[in-house]
C-alpha cells in the first residue's frame, strides 16, 4: 500500500465568519440534477447563481425550484456580479481549462465532475493557475463519499491483506440515456470525442484510475485496448475499454464499459493474505476458505460525506482536500487516461514519464 498523497498546495485559507456564496456554471452534465434542488434550498453555502442559455435546462431547473433570478446568460459576467466563493461547473469536460482561467484570477475555488480534464495538457494547466492564484480545485466522484471505500482502504493500510498487489476494477452500465432534455444534451457532448476526451475510456476509466493510484500509486506503464461494440449507437467514441496499469510489484486490471447487462461499480483489492471487494453498499473481506466478513462501515463525518460541505470545510479551516478529489491526484489520472488513449490507438503500452 502506498501512503496517502500529500496535496501540493497549501492554502493559508483565513476563517470567514459570514456565510460562503456558490454558483453553477452550465447544466449540461447530467450529474448537476443528483445536486441542484439540495443546493437549491440549502442555506450556507447560499446558492446565488446559476449560468445556463439553454431554454429547455433552464425549464427543468425550474422544476426544481429554482428561481427566475437565479439565471444569467454570461458566466463571467455573473463572477463579477454575484461574486460567488465556489463555482460548481457542469459543463463538457474540454471546458474544464477555460472555466479555471476565468475563476482562478477572481479567486473563485472550481469544482468539476470527474475527469479532471479532457486532455493533460489542460490538467496541467488548470494545476498551474490553481497554484498561481491559490485556490481549491475539487474533482468530484461519487466514491468519494462511500464509508465502503474507506473501510476497505483502512483494512488494507492496516496490513489485514498482506502486500496488495492486484486490483480489478469495473465501472459501466448499459450506456448513458439520450431521451429527454437532462440526457439528451449530456448524451450529446459524452459522445463527442473532442469534448468528453473519448468515450467509455474516459468516462469510467477515470474511477479506475484513480483506484489504482489510492492503493498502489502511479503505475510505471499503461496498457489499454478498446471495443466499438454498438456503432449505431456510438458512432465516434469507443464503447467498452480495458486497461492494465503495471507495476513493479504490482498490477491493476480495470474495465469501464457502455455496453453492459446491468450496472457495476465495483472493486477487488487482493494482497497476499486475502482479498476485499468493495462497492457502495459495503466491503467484503475472504481470506482463503474462510467465510467473507463484511467490514464495519464507519460514518464519515459532514465535511468528508458530501462534495459542498467538504470544500467548504477546506476553504475554512486551509486543510487539504481528500486524496480522491485532489488536484494532484486527478492531473495523474487524466495523465493515465491520455496514456491509454495513446496505448489504444498503438496498440502498445505507453511508460509514464517521470513526475512531473
Amino acid at each position: 500500500m502506498k501512503a496517502p498523497l500529500v496535496a501540493l498546495i497549501a492554502l493559508a485559507v483565513p476563517v470567514r465568519a459570514e456565510p460562503l456564496k456558490i454558483a453553477v456554471i452550465g447544466l449540461v452534465h447530467s450529474h448537476v440534477w443528483g445536486h441542484l434542488e439540495r443546493m437549491i434550498r440549502q442555506s450556507s453555502p447560499k446558492l446565488v447563481a446559476i449560468a445556463e442559455t439553454n431554454p429547455e435546462l433552464i425549464a427543468e431547473a425550474r422544476k426544481l425550484g429554482a428561481a427566475e433570478e437565479l439565471f444569467v446568460a454570461d458566466y463571467r459576467r455573473m463572477l463579477d456580479q454575484a461574486r460567488p466563493d465556489i463555482v460548481w461547473a457542469f459543463v463538457e469536460n474540454n471546458r474544464h481549462l477555460e472555466i479555471v482561467r476565468e475563476c482562478a484570477p477572481r479567486r473563485v475555488h472550481v469544482m468539476f465532475e470527474k475527469p479532471l480534464a479532457a486532455t493533460l495538457k489542460d490538467a496541467l494547466e488548470i494545476r498551474r493557475l490553481a497554484e498561481q492564484h491559490r485556490i481549491r480545485v475539487m474533482t468530484n466522484y461519487q466514491m468519494a463519499w462511500w464509508p465502503a471505500n474507506y473501510a476497505a482502504h483502512r483494512e488494507a493500510s492496516a496490513g489485514g491483506l498482506g502486500r496488495v498487489w492486484r486490483l480489478r476494477g469495473i465501472v459501466g452500465h448499459g450506456g448513458p440515456g439520450s431521451s429527454g432534455p437532462r440526457n439528451k444534451y449530456f448524451f450529446e457532448w459524452l459522445t463527442d470525442p473532442v469534448r468528453n476526451g473519448g468515450g467509455a475510456l474516459i468516462d469510467f476509466g477515470c474511477y479506475n484510475a484513480l483506484w489504482s493510484l489510492w492503493l498502489l500509486g502511479r503505475p510505471e506503464k499503461v496498457y489499454a485496448q478498446v471495443n466499438h461494440l454498438r456503432p449505431e449507437v456510438f458512432p465516434k467514441v469507443e464503447d467498452n475499454s480495458t486497461m492494465v496499469l503495471s507495476y513493479k510489484d504490482g498490477v491493476g486490471l480495470f474495465e469501464g464499459s457502455w455496453s453492459l447487462p446491468r450496472s457495476f461499480q465495483e472493486l477487488e483489492i487482493f494482497g497476499l493474505k486475502a482479498s476485499l471487494t468493495v462497492t457502495r453498499q459495503g466491503a467484503e473481506l475472504r481470506a482463503g476458505r474462510e467465510p467473507p466478513r463484511a467490514l464495519a462501515l464507519e460514518a464519515l463525518p459532514p465535511e468528508r460525506a458530501e462534495p459542498v460541505a467538504h470544500i467548504v470545510h477546506a476553504i475554512r479551516t486551509g486543510e487539504p482536500l481528500a486524496d480522491l478529489v485532489s488536484l494532484e491526484m486527478n492531473v495523474q489520472v487524466v495523465e493515465i487516461l491520455e496514456a491509454a488513449r495513446e496505448s489504444a490507438r498503438t496498440g502498445r503500452a505507453v511508460a509514464l514519464p517521470r513526475r512531473r
